[in-house]
């Protein structure tokens, strides 16, 4: 009777979402221009959606179990200098997106280097990095979540469990980003959303009630806010590497600034940046650690499986179907926002600049964002094992993240560099940061990231200069930028 119940509760609230989106999607005003309409919702997402999709699409379950799985303090700070990287979203990248009126961030490059070549090796490493890591790792954490809680066996017809939950969020994430595109993948994370973070806050009161609000009798390094060297995350690298991962990942990766490409105006904008960054800081950092240390006082060190087994412990059986359905929509988000953008690299910076310029829009992603769900699917089994999922994550991002901001620094900084040299330059900052991490690394791999970055930076412009003959002009604080800033600010 209790399976009974989860399923219902579970399938009841998953078909609710469902429902408002599509209520939702069929009242919105709709733009006669096919790629403004499928991937920027005809630009007319509100800053409330913005904020609440931009939230969605990276509080997914690989951060809720992968964070929680550290069961430690320290790993919170992944979370606080996130806020720094959307306020330069809104204050910086923001303005800059719609002077150049970019569909991709990855159009800004071609503005700024006059290199479609260069917009086009970018593009293919997002794509790379979405399909190959971010969403078979989302459907890997949500399945296993899933089958921790609900103490699901091995295998079911002689198939992994994990990969019939994972079929099922793929499948259902799938069809949020190909029948509605940017619009019903943004609201349904915002709908989402309310959920999400109303039962992982139930959670959080739950767990601390199991320990009797105490945790101060945990190991001193669990509670510690300040990580030495030997720690999972030095205290020296919040000034490295930690800052340029977090511009990275939300002023210069298509999945998150994609909202706010979508909305009608730079004040709207900033204004969904800037709420997500208040969410950020005032929600999040309880709902990624707490239920982490009261597991580890509950039941010891229990890994990427402590989320799911502290929900199945404390969690009355129809509250577990509820939660479940949370998860799921959580995983679904990312998910179809992943498969969005990554429809929105192919069909914009690849497919419109050299096969066809004029494709059918609707028909040509929902080929991309099957096959690429059908890969994800097929590359959930090669994460199991992994220590911890997050860390996996974030070292691997290093191998395209740094030289792709790189690319986006120079540009910004600098006039008259090739985009010839810039090409050249992301693979070397991918050779060298793979090199430092999976070959010799004295150092912690955030402060490689730092190191890569600049060494990018410099390499690109050392190039330029002799290779393609051509001198930089630095222009950051001539008056040349100033009034270029100034415009667009008030734009």
């Amino acid at each position: 009777m209790d399976a009974v119940i989860q399923a219902s509760v579970f399938l009841g609230i998953t078909a609710l979402i469902a429902l408002i989106t599509w209520l939702h999607c069929r009242r919105a005003p709709r733009s006669s221009e096919g790629t403004k309409e499928y991937f920027l919702a005809g630009s007319g997402l509100s800053w409330v959606f913005i904020a609440g999709s931009i939230t969605l699409t990276n509080i997914s379950t690989d951060t809720l179990i992968g964070w929680n799985g550290n069961q430690m303090l320290l790993v919170v700070w992944w979370e606080l200098a996130g806020i720094a990287g959307l306020f330069l979203l809104g204050k910086i990248f923001i303005p800059v997106y719609y002077a150049h009126q970019c569909t991709t961030v990855t159009e800004l490059l071609e503005r700024r280097y006059g290199s479609k070549h260069l917009r086009a090796t970018v593009a293919s490493l997002f794509l790379v990095g979405n399909l190959f890591i971010f969403l078979p790792a989302m459907l890997y954490t949500s399945s296993l979540f899933l089958k921790s809680m609900l103490g699901l066996a091995p295998t079911y017809l002689g198939i992994d469990s994990l990969l019939w939950l994972a079929t099922f969020s793929a499948v259902v994430g799938a069809a949020y980003a190909i029948f509605g595109g940017l619009r019903a993948v943004a609201i349904s994370d915002t709908y989402s959303g309310v959920l999400v973070f109303g039962l992982a806050f139930v959670l959080v009161f739950l767990a601390l009630g199991a320990v009797g609000w105490d945790l101060s009798d945990l190991p001193p390094e669990r509670l510690s806010m300040i990580g030495d060297e030997q720690s999972k995350l030095p205290w020296t690298t919040l000034l490295t590497g930690m800052i340029f991962s977090q511009i990275y990942y939300f002023s210069t990766n298509q999945t998150i600034t994609q909202r706010a490409l979508a909305a009608p105006s730079v004040r709207e904008a900033q204004r969904g940046a800037y709420a997500a960054a208040v969410i950020r800081l005032l929600l999040v950092p309880p709902i990624v650690v707490i239920p982490g240390l009261c597991a580890y006082k509950l039941y010891g060190q229990l890994g990427d499986a402590t989320y799911g087994h502290i929900v199945g412990q404390l969690l009355p059986h129809w509250l577990q179907g509820a939660f479940a359905a949370a998860m799921v929509a959580a995983v679904m988000t990312s998910f179809n926002s992943v498969l969005n953008s990554s429809a929105a690299l192919y069909v914009c910076d690849l497919h419109q600049r050299y096969i066809n310029p004029q494709p059918p829009i609707a028909r040509l992603s929902v080929g991309l964002q099957v096959g690429a769900a059908l890969m994800a699917i097929a590359l959930v089994p090669l994460f199991r094992g992994t220590e911890s999922i997050i860390q996996l994550i974030q070292q691997l991002l290093g191998l395209f993240s740094m030289p792709i901001l790189s690319a986006f620094i120079t540009g910004l900084l600098f006039r008259g560099v090739d985009g010839r040299a810039v090409i050249a330059t992301i693979f070397f900052g991918a050779g060298l940061y793979g090199f430092f991490t999976f070959g010799w690394s004295p150092l912690h791999f955030l402060h490689l990231m730092c190191i890569t970055m600049w060494a990018c930076v410099g390499f690109a412009l050392a190039l330029n200069r002799f290779a393609f003959g051509r001198r930089a002009q630095f222009v950051l604080g001539t008056a040349e930028s100033r009034r270029e800033m100034w415009a667009m600010l008030r734009g």
